[in-house]
């Protein structure tokens, strides 16, 4: 019959016990602590370079309008030229502040396919 094997041990009293319980806990939380800061900070500066383009993208959509708009007032123009009481460009809102355009009244007179682009989106099954 054998016998068990005897492991050599340190003395008694000599080595105290390591504390792992609460160092493995903290080990982790400070991880996690500075990889969610890293995320947090790249979410901030992300919005951050949102506020600053909003500007920018808002000025881009007020030029691809106005020139929507002066492209339809050309258009009424040439289509309504025999009618003597038309007016080209008159405010058919009896108010003297912006009105912000609907689509459909930007993309009246674009081709089909342009106009259900903006509509519906595009789409990939035609």
């Amino acid at each position: 019959m054998t016998t068990a094997v005897k492991q050599d041990m340190p003395l008694l009293g000599s080595y105290g016990p390591i504390d792992y319980k609460r160092r493995f806990f903290c080990f982790w939380n400070l991880c996690y602590f500075q990889v969610n800061w890293e995320r947090r900070h790249l979410a901030f500066e992300d919005v951050e370079v949102r506020v600053a383009m909003m500007p920018l993208l808002m000025a881009e959509e007020d030029r691809r309008t106005l020139r929507l708009m002066r492209h339809n007032l050309d258009e009424k123009a040439k289509i309504m030229k025999d009618v003597s009481a038309w007016q080209v460009g008159e405010s058919v809102y009896h108010t003297t502040r912006w009105v912000v355009p609907r689509a459909d009244e930007l993309y009246f007179l674009q081709p089909s396919k342009v106009q259900e682009d903006i509509f519906f989106g595009y789409t990939w099954s035609t």
